[in-house]
């Protein structure tokens, strides 16, 4: 098995994420993240928004709505160029990347080129990956953002947001109004983004429904942005290896001009050597003033900045890294996953930090109908829940009940016996070294306290 059928079994056994909609058969790329998994990404949420707002006097944070005014997306530029190249097999009806189907064949990045990626087709007599027929239609671009209607909105079609940086750009004027923020700062965002695109397996790698963690870093025209660039990306080092990265798993990828967005100067991918090889996991671009001055010129709207210290008025730059909270999840799960023998037997553990492991402490009674030991362990449970996410477990025999937390990935278990309700002390055993030592109760808090160091 490898490490994706690892990774994906895992999840699903021990409640991580689930395929969607399986009770009727599935529904395309889309899952559900089930106890520890929503807890885990709420975790890395936590760790983004600690890192990048609370802990930097120079980023404040939004919540904007999903559905936008169609004109920000018109003049942002999506409604004409956000497209993708489809090809559809008249056989079997299926739907596919052109660009990617001719790469494949040719070696050829031709994204974009819509006529040259015809020719392709017809030349090299391209198959099915499918059913194996040559009967394609012809390439088409196709507009990846979600359509629908709204009541009393006079336009055809509302949109479902592609990326959130819409809200942030068109609330700039607010946020400095409302914070008096100087430049230069950042305005950051978490959220749900749609993208009507092909996906291709990888499970949880590429979604039509994703989550976004990004900020839209605001400076003066003439600073020094490419200094200001390479920090950033050194930054977005630094948060993936805070989600167990090491080094040697990501490394940079610099777009050349040609394949640049239509409002960047200047992108580069961090990526994570993922089982199906390197692959984005964050992104960084230089959006140069592209999104306000747009805006200013279709809405009038006053986004000039007044820098005292220069005594000057200026449309300031942007720059934005962006981070697939998924994709972060999945580099996650792939970095803390680690197999053990231990006497003849396989040992799973997912080794998370401890911010990220979605239980902090576990805490069983040796025994299940020994009543005097489960209500010590509820009492004990009682007590630290509020302080920690705890769980309590008292299904299986003990050997099993650690074998399941280490493979969800709690750092600490904690066990009441019957010596406990002598010496008033439990065994807490410790998720990576399986070492055990015996804790008074009354000090249990402290000790995590410590041990945790949330």
């Amino acid at each position: 098995m490898d490490m994706m059928d690892k990774i994906v079994s895992l999840a699903k056994r021990r409640g991580f994420i689930f395929s969607s909609s399986e009770i009727y058969g599935g529904f395309a790329n889309t899952y559900t993240y089930g106890p520890y998994g929503v807890e885990l990404k709420n975790n890395i949420k936590k760790l983004w928004w600690k890192m990048f707002v609370h802990e930097r006097e120079d980023i404040v944070g939004i919540d904007g709505p999903i559905i936008l005014h169609p004109k920000v997306w018109e003049v942002s530029g999506h409604v004409e160029g956000f497209n993708d190249a489809m090809v559809d097999c008249r056989s079997c009806k299926n739907r596919f990347r052109a660009d990617h189907l001719v790469e494949k064949e040719t070696g050829d990045d031709l994204e974009g080129k819509i006529d040259e990626m015809n020719e392709v087709f017809k030349e090299k007599k391209i198959k099915c990956p499918n059913c194996g027929s040559l009967d394609w239609t012809e390439v088409r671009d196709f507009n990846m953002m979600f359509k629908t209607k709204m009541n009393g909105v006079k336009e055809d079609n509302v949109y479902l947001r592609p990326e959130t940086a819409g809200a942030i750009f068109v609330e700039f004027k607010n946020i400095m109004d409302s914070t008096r923020m100087k430049i230069p700062f950042g305005i950051a965002q978490i959220g749900k983004s749609f993208r009507n695109e092909i996906v291709a397996g990888n499970f949880i790698f590429r979604l039509r429904e994703f989550e976004i963690m990004e900020f839209e870093y605001f400076i003066d025209p003439e600073s020094d942005w490419e200094a200001i660039f390479e920090k950033w990306l050194e930054v977005q080092e630094e948060f993936a290896q805070r989600l167990g990265a090491s080094k040697e798993n990501l490394r940079r990828l610099e777009h050349p001009k040609e394949k640049l967005a239509h409002y960047s100067r200047r992108t580069v991918d961090v990526e994570f050597n993922y089982p199906f090889g390197f692959k984005e996991v964050f992104g960084l671009a230089y959006r140069t003033d592209y999104d306000l001055k747009r805006h200013v010129q279709a809405s009038g709207a006053k986004f000039e900045y007044f820098d005292q210290r220069k005594n000057k008025r200026y449309i300031p730059h942007v720059i934005e890294p962006t981070f697939g909270l998924d994709r972060c999840i999945l580099a996650a799960l792939i970095s803390a996953y680690n197999e053990e023998e231990i006497k003849g037997e396989k040992r799973v553990i997912l080794k998370f930090s401890n911010d990220l492991a979605p239980i902090k402490v576990a805490i069983f009674p040796l025994l299940r109908n020994k009543s005097e030991l489960v209500s010590k362990a509820r009492e004990i449970f009682d007590n630290l829940k509020s302080h920690f996410v705890c769980e309590f477990d008292d299904n299986g025999n003990i050997g099993k009940r650690y074998r399941r937390q280490d493979e969800i990935g709690t750092p600490y278990c904690l066990t009441v016996d019957f010596d406990g309700l002598e010496d008033k002390k439990v065994t807490v055993r410790d998720r990576d070294s399986m070492k055990q030592e015996r804790v008074e109760i009354d000090k249990l808090l402290d000790y995590f306290d410590k041990k945790l160091n949330l």
